[in-house]
């Protein structure tokens, strides 16, 4: 695939991570505090939504990634296709969760229904779209030069759709406006679908291209059974390095859902209003979603000359090393726990970035292993959030059960508190959270991610020709 295609499938590629920043971001910000604090649901219900939605978000990946992979529809084995099919029913899910079912009452059961059914279908839509858009990430292109530069165009889309945060926040007084709330969420929907439309309609992979793409792929497409299912993941498990990298990144969705879910919690608990007005702190979430995407486009020059293995393990080292220093320093250096907040989810969400590059690596390794005549591109992504997905219910369910063992569930509402003594170890426990997390999280990747061992792409030789 000559230059000119690159460019071209880049930026078809890029309106899906625009449609996916726009709608992900705000739905992981706010969903947790929507809930929480204005639908009022029962933390019974709330934990019995995220085991189911454990349970599907984790298993829907490696399914959804196996029929992409190995289906003879087009709208399953063409990248291009998912994304325009699924990008109508992908807008929609989205906008599940911002309208309730009926005016509730606290602990409603309908809450909860609506809660699970929102998740679910989100969830289905998102993996649906986003595993033949990773795939493409792999397929485009299979020179680590065209894997940056693809990267860096993906970075500025990511920055825009990182701006949903900034602007919802402001035009709805961080969701204390909900009307105006539910007009900002309906914009982003009509906005997203039609930037995956765009994408659907021009982004192909070098596997993909004209009629003998098509008659190959049919040829090439085992039956879907079980056991070939079982006999392909299987493959795909026991390959040391995809083992490792599921390792490090089922802490890293923990972590960045525990900082995308109860941010806003604690900054509005632990940062007094009058040092920090709400549009300050609009503006403080907003960074926290903007400045990732910055920091990984302005080092675009050191991932070509260190490359992406130690630049993540650097930035392991970082956030231990900064939550070391704010716990030592406490919770009454209000601005520095705010820069030390917004810093840490720059950092967490910066790493997170760059996990595409280590995934293909190891598509372009087992491609290679097993001589394949197409990559597991969809089977390998899927097979990681199958390990990896459950992290991103653990993480709601277990900081929900600790804050409620602290009566946050009596305290959220209540404006003028006459129990000081409880407000006070609601927030020393939400301080430990805020500093123990990224510790324990950080020195757990650190040593999963050590022995990884792809560590000079940057610096090879195409392992086979780019088409």
């Amino acid at each position: 695939m000559g230059w000119l295609g690159i460019q071209q499938n880049a930026l078809a590629f890029c309106f899906t991570t625009l449609a996916a920043g726009l709608m992900n971001n705000i739905l992981s910000f706010y969903y947790v505090k929507l809930f929480l604090n204005r639908y009022k649901i029962s933390e019974g219900d709330f934990q019995q939504a995220q085991v189911i939605f454990m349970v599907w978000n984790a298993f829907n990946d490696p399914l959804f990634g196996y029929l992409q992979d190995n289906s003879r529809l087009p709208c399953c084995s063409q990248r291009r296709l998912s994304i325009l099919y699924g990008a109508p029913l992908y807008a929609a899910a989205f906008l599940l969760p911002w309208f309730p079912w009926r005016e509730y009452t606290e602990g409603d059961w309908l809450c909860g229904l609506h809660l699970l059914v929102a998740l679910c279908a989100y969830d289905g839509m998102l993996t649906f779209v986003l595993l033949a858009q990773c795939s493409l990430f792999a397929e485009i292109s299979n020179l680590h030069e065209s894997r940056l530069q693809l990267i860096k165009y993906n970075q500025v889309a990511s920055i825009a759709g990182s701006s949903s945060v900034l602007f919802c926040g402001l035009l709805s007084n961080n969701m204390e406006n909900f009307s105006h709330f539910q007009l900002v969420v309906l914009s982003v929907a009509a906005l997203a679908l039609a930037c995956m439309v765009y994408s659907g309609q021009h982004c192909v992979s070098q596997y993909e291209q004209g009629e003998r793409s098509a008659k190959d792929m049919a040829n090439n497409a085992p039956n879907l059974s079980w056991s070939s299912i079982f006999y392909l993941t299987k493959q795909i498990v026991t390959q040391r390095n995809f083992l490792l990298f599921v390792s490090m990144n089922f802490f890293q969705v923990f972590h960045l859902a525990f900082l995308n879910n109860f941010m806003m919690i604690f900054a509005d608990q632990l940062i007094p209003r009058n040092l920090l007005p709400t549009m300050a702190k609009s503006i403080m979430y907003g960074a926290g979603f903007i400045c990732p995407q910055l920091l990984v486009l302005s080092s675009h020059s050191l991932l070509k000359k260190y490359g992406y293995y130690k630049i993540i393990l650097s930035v392991f080292y970082l956030e231990l090393c900064s939550a070391t220093v704010m716990l030592i320093l406490g919770p009454s250096h209000y601005y520095l726990l705010s820069f030390f907040l917004v810093g840490n989810m720059v950092m967490v969400s910066a790493a997170f970035s760059l996990f595409n590059l280590p995934l293909a690596d190891i598509i372009d390794a087992d491609l290679q292993k097993y001589k394949r005549s197409f990559p597991l591109s969809s089977m390998v992504f899927g097979t990681n959030a199958l390990f990896t997905k459950p992290a991103q219910s653990l993480a709601p369910m277990l900081v929900v059960t600790i804050l409620n063992q602290y009566d946050y569930e009596k305290l959220k509402d209540i404006a003028t508190l006459t129990n000081q003594s409880g407000l006070e170890d609601l927030h020393r426990v939400m301080f430990g959270l805020v500093c123990l997390t990224p510790m324990c999280i950080a020195l757990l990747q650190i040593l999963a991610w050590t022995p990884f061992s792809i560590r000079e792409s940057h610096a090879d030789v195409p392992k086979y020709l780019d088409s």
